[in-house]
């Protein structure tokens, strides 16, 4: 089986759920952001450019393992990872909870500080290609943490 299409198929997969989780209402559109969030309909185009780049990192780190160890530390990595990518756009969207999210986002981050450790010795290409993802999530985690700042308490 091809590891580009398996990586490939992954982050459809996220990306599809992860869009359905993400019920974006007059509850969203009335929160406070700040001045300097991207316009919304960034989001989507930068999620599938983020999750197609991680994909070819999976498949590149896949091939390049030296044995099933290593190809088994990738899925590892990139499965804890898919799985924090994954609960973040409930937390945040269908839960209504922010808070909840940026403690989430915490997570998600280790897991990309993990990706990008991890991947490392078994190829800095594809280390290299989670690069953006890395950054963007802590934009992403900074934009979470004003959020909660400008419209705490939730959950009332």
């Amino acid at each position: 089986m091809n590891p580009l299409y398996v990586s490939g198929a992954g982050a459809i997969v996220l990306l599809v759920v992860g869009g359905l989780a993400t019920p974006i209402g007059s509850w969203y559109h009335d929160l406070r952001k700040p001045s300097w969030q991207p316009p919304n309909w960034l989001f989507g185009p930068a999620w599938t450019i983020l999750l197609g780049l991680a994909a070819w990192s999976a498949a590149i780190a896949w091939t390049a393992a030296p044995d099933a160890a290593g190809r088994r530390a990738v899925v590892i990595l990139f499965s804890v990872n898919a799985l924090f990518h994954f609960l973040w756009s409930p937390l945040f969207f269908a839960l209504r909870r922010p808070d909840w999210a940026l403690v989430e986002v915490v997570f998600l981050w280790a897991s990309l500080v993990a990706l990008l450790v991890g991947l490392a010795p078994i190829s800095a290409f594809a280390a290299w290609l989670i690069v953006p993802y890395f950054l963007w999530v802590s934009f992403a985690a900074a934009l979470n943490r004003a959020i909660v700042r400008l419209n705490a308490p939730f959950g009332q």
